[in-house]
């Protein structure tokens, strides 16, 4: 995760884990004079329209306190779906057994893609099946993970 989102999430989680909600993860994307801020949240309940009015508004003031954008910005809150991102390696282990996709930052035995079966974690490494091949991914290689919904 990049250092401004870090500062973000770093910023934004204890006012979302204070209206009962959990911080799944963030993304910012820089897009010259105007920025996106997309914020997942998740609750056991599940998330509804109007949680997530609720906590925009509520992160909606506290960056507006805080400044931590320079610029434009448009500010999204959303649950993580069923094609749900994967922000932190503590989150990989729920998803063991499902289709994943992964991206990372460099190529890893030249690709930079992954699609396939989540296996697990060992250490700091992500698990991941690709045909009959299992790759060890350094998780602070992967640049976006998401899990693929079996419909």
């Amino acid at each position: 995760m990049a250092s401004k989102e870090q500062q973000i999430q770093t910023l934004l989680e204890p006012t979302v884990e204070a209206l009962g909600f959990e911080l799944w993860g963030l993304e910012y994307l820089s897009q010259g004079r105007h920025s996106l801020l997309r914020v997942y949240i998740e609750h056991e309940n599940g998330i509804s329209v109007d949680d997530c009015a609720a906590v925009s508004e509520q992160i909606g003031s506290v960056l507006d306190v805080e400044d931590p954008i320079t610029g434009e910005y448009t500010l999204e809150v959303s649950s993580p779906g069923m094609d749900r991102l994967l922000f932190k390696l503590e989150q990989y282990p729920a998803y063991s057994g499902e289709p994943v996709e992964l991206r990372l930052r460099r190529a890893f035995e030249g690709r930079r893609k992954f699609k396939g079966i989540l296996k697990g974690i060992e250490g700091d490494d992500v698990v991941v099946q690709v045909d009959e091949h299992e790759y060890l991914l350094p998780h602070s290689a992967i640049e976006k993970a998401r899990v693929q919904p079996r419909i």
